[in-house]
Order: C-alpha cells, then structure tokens, then sequence
C-alpha cells in the first residue's frame, strides 16, 4: 500500500503557502550592569540638555554637552567646548561662556563665545559680548559693548602689528626731531 496524503487524518494546522521569510534578527540583549560600568559610552555630539521653564538654578553650571535654558539660571554658565542656547522663556543672570552662543531669551551679563554669538530677534543681552564673529538680529535688544578682536596668545612674545606700528611712529617722531636739531628727551 502506497502512503497517500488525503489518507492522513486532518490536522488543525494549515499548510503554509508561502515559503518563510528568514527570521529577523532581535535586538542585542541589554549589557550587564557591570557590563556598562566597565566601558561607559563617551558623551555623543548631538547630546544636549534642557533647563525647562519651570526650573530655577541659583549657582554655577558646567558640562561637556550642548545647552539649552528655557528656565532661570543666577550664576555662571561655563561650557567652553560647547553650544549654549537661552531659549525664548530663557532668563539668565550669569556670564555665559560657550562655543556659540545663541541667545533669544533674556541675558544679563557678558556673553564670552569661542566661535560666535548670536542674538535673536526675540533676544536681549545687557552686558558686553566678546566672540569673533556676532550677528545682532533685527529687533534684538543689547545694551553694553561688543569685542570682535581674536584673543591674544599669552606665549606668543612678538609684538602685535598695532604695537609695531606704534614703535615705529615713535622712531620716525625722535628721528625727524633729531634731523631738525632737537634732541628728544624721554625724561
């Protein structure tokens, strides 16, 4: 007797019509506690941290991450390496040190940025700006001083060119006074 298939008792599982799709690979498991702690994962570029609106921070502030301040911040805000934004509800009264800075919220006082400072429209700032390169928006309120100079390299013993320029005037000043026959007497 040959085996036939439409002998077999019926199943309650359907045949299936279609071949499989190849099974889709999970989701790694989850590290170890001591796992994670060995090899912590350094701080990614895109990372950034929020103030809401609803926090008050009376101190100094520091991190290794972008910034963003919605809230109230008294003190210092010291993020040298990184980008600091003072959002619209955003009322800051410290010294803000960052790489940009972009201010559209409310800051009162100096504003130190490595690579630019930028005040909005909806922005104010009283206080003085030091960056090289700033954009005052229209609209934008500031009241203080802005210093766009590149800052000095204390190693650096050579005169800067406004120096030399100086020097120089000063000698062809003693020369001329010389060649006229008044001695200069630096006295």
């Amino acid at each position: 007797m040959a085996w036939n298939k439409r002998d077999d008792p019926p199943t309650n599982q359907p045949e299936p019509t279609t071949p499989m799709s190849p099974p889709r690979p999970s989701a790694a498991p989850a590290p170890t506690p001591a796992a994670a702690a060995a090899a912590p994962e350094p701080p990614r570029r895109t990372d950034r941290a929020t103030i809401g609106p609803s926090i008050f921070i009376k101190g100094d502030l520091s991190g290794e991450e972008d910034l963003v301040i919605e809230g109230r911040v008294e003190g210092k805000v010291d993020l040298k390496q990184n980008n600091v934004t003072i959002g619209k509800n955003g009322k800051v009264r410290a010294d803000v040190f960052g790489k940009v800075v972009i201010i559209e919220g409310e800051v009162d006082g100096n504003v130190f940025a490595r690579e630019q400072a930028i005040l909005r429209q909806s922005g104010g700032i009283k206080g003085n700006i030091t960056a090289p390169r700033v954009i005052l928006e229209d609209g934008s309120r500031f009241k203080g001083s802005i210093d766009m100079e590149p800052p000095k390299d204390n190693a650096s013993s050579q005169p800067s060119r406004q120096d030399q320029h100086r020097e120089r005037e000063q000698q062809n000043r003693e020369n001329r006074s010389e060649a006229a026959g008044v001695k200069a007497n630096a006295g």
